[in-house]
């Protein structure tokens, strides 16, 4: 099993809208794209530099590098970095 970390710092304009978006289209995810397990996005609440954190289990890291290049992550991928100024990930 992978997981797969992301932090995403948002736009302030339509923030909380935003992150319920981005919520939402990659729990739509889960079933669609095959080997990945589940998806977990949340708010963050301790104020860090980050605003939003995914945490999402793949079944091996080629799941995860399918899952990157699947049509219906790359339809989220748009919207995400429409409303995000940035990013980082980690994996394992």
């Amino acid at each position: 099993m992978t997981t797969h970390i992301v932090f995403w710092k948002l736009k302030p304009k339509n923030m909380d809208e935003n992150a319920t978006e981005i919520a939402r289209r990659i729990g739509a995810l889960v079933g669609v794209v095959p080997g990945l397990l589940d998806a977990t996005v949340a708010r963050n609440t301790n104020g860090g530099e980050y605003d939003l954190a995914l945490i999402s289990h793949h079944e091996s890291m080629q799941a995860l590098h399918d899952y990157d290049k699947h049509p219906a992550h790359e339809e989220v991928r748009k919207f995400v970095r429409s409303v995000v100024d940035g990013r980082a990930a980690v994996d394992f």
